[in-house]
């Protein structure tokens, strides 16, 4: 019997099992943070609409999910991932590095507890205050 390979390397059964379970982690994590945003649930079965729907939650175009596709990803995914923890309230340096590092298990921790909310797209909410942020300004430079 062949060995399963990936990427060139031999996984024993034990990884193959590990890589399943994280899998499963995955989509039920998402499916639960769907729900939370009031997005449909079936979308994480749709390989490339997830990533859309995604793009929606953290209020991102949906045309930046094709750059999933392209190099860009290696920029466009911490981003992505540090812009869902923000709309899920999560602002502070321990919250990011812990979306980072562990990124399934944080996001499944987001969908499991009842004290997280969702409180919008965090692309639009940051461009908005910036905009309300100088506006302020103006106004104290003109009293």
């Amino acid at each position: 019997m062949n060995p399963f390979t990936l990427l060139g390397f031999e996984l024993s059964g034990s990884i193959q099992l590990a890589l399943v379970f994280i899998a499963i982690i995955s989509v039920v994590a998402n499916i639960l943070l769907f729900v939370k945003a009031d997005l449909p649930w079936w979308s994480v079965f749709v390989p490339f609409y997830n990533i859309m729907t995604g793009m929606k939650l953290i209020g991102r175009p949906t045309w930046h999910a094709f750059l999933f596709f392209t190099p860009a990803v290696i920029y466009l995914f911490p981003k992505t991932i540090l812009e869902i923890a923000q709309s899920f309230g999560k602002h502070t340096l321990s919250d990011y590095i812990l979306a980072l590092v562990f990124n399934v298990f944080y996001i499944l921790s987001l969908g499991l507890s009842p004290e997280e909310e969702y409180v919008g797209p965090a692309y639009k909410r940051l461009t908005l205050n910036t905009n309300n942020a100088l506006s302020a300004t103006e106004d104290m430079n003109l009293a």
